[in-house]
């Protein structure tokens, strides 16, 4: 499964990074609320663990905002606080489990699995953003008809945008989202990775992908 957990203790978060990697799940990590909702809501998961004492936004307010945007992700949401008030609330902030800490792995195991058994709502078959066309079921990127031969990296950075037409997307939360939280890739891959995607995607007049000035790009009808 693709998991995102959003944890701001370190040693927390190492544990279970190591913990959920060793379980063969790809894991991103996220240290506060503020960026663990930008990379919930710019990324596909399969289940989200969310801290609810969070610095920037707690994890009430971050699942609750995901609902809001009809993010329908599953979520575990982790925390010390165990009042039958603080689960309700918990819940109906939009959280599908509540696990209190301290906690045994094999319990958050068993938990992920059965979150992750409920699944989410189903994403569009294909995106669209003017002519150029996305189909994630069949991998394939056509503008105006034509296909493009994309890499893998650059379909993910190209789905990136389409799931978030009109939108500007960081240069962080792209590393963290193509890349992946905590890998050594400089902001200077990404330059040239989007350099590659515009040459193959805007090859006409019309162009649909724009650099964001000192802060990251966007994707947008013209």
């Amino acid at each position: 499964m693709q998991i995102l957990v959003v944890e701001d203790e370190p040693r927390m978060s190492e544990l279970l990074e190591r913990t959920l990697s060793e379980e063969g799940h790809q894991v991103v990590v996220a240290g506060d609320g503020c960026q663990g909702f930008d990379i919930a809501r710019s990324s596909a998961f399969d289940v989200i663990l969310l801290d609810v004492t969070l610095p920037g936004m707690d994890g009430m307010t971050v699942a609750r905002k995901l609902r809001e945007l009809r993010n329908q992700t599953p979520v575990l949401m982790l925390t010390a606080r165990d009042t039958a008030s603080d689960i309700v609330t918990g819940l109906d902030s939009g959280a599908d489990d509540y696990l209190t800490k301290p906690f045994s792995i094999d319990v958050l195991l068993a938990r992920l699995r059965a979150v992750s058994r409920r699944g989410s709502i189903p994403q569009p078959m294909c995106l669209q953003v003017a002519d150029v066309v996305l189909d994630p079921a069949r991998h394939r990127v056509t503008r105006g008809g034509e296909a493009l031969s994309l890499t893998p990296r650059e379909y993910k950075l190209l789905e990136l945008f389409m799931r978030n037409p009109g939108r500007a997307i960081s240069r962080d939360t792209i590393l963290e989202s193509v890349w992946g939280f905590g890998t050594e890739v400089s902001e200077n891959t990404v330059e040239v990775f989007m350099r590659h995607l515009r040459l193959k995607v805007d090859t006409g007049e019309i162009k649909l992908i724009h650099t964001v000035r000192g802060f990251g790009y966007m994707m947008r009808e013209p």
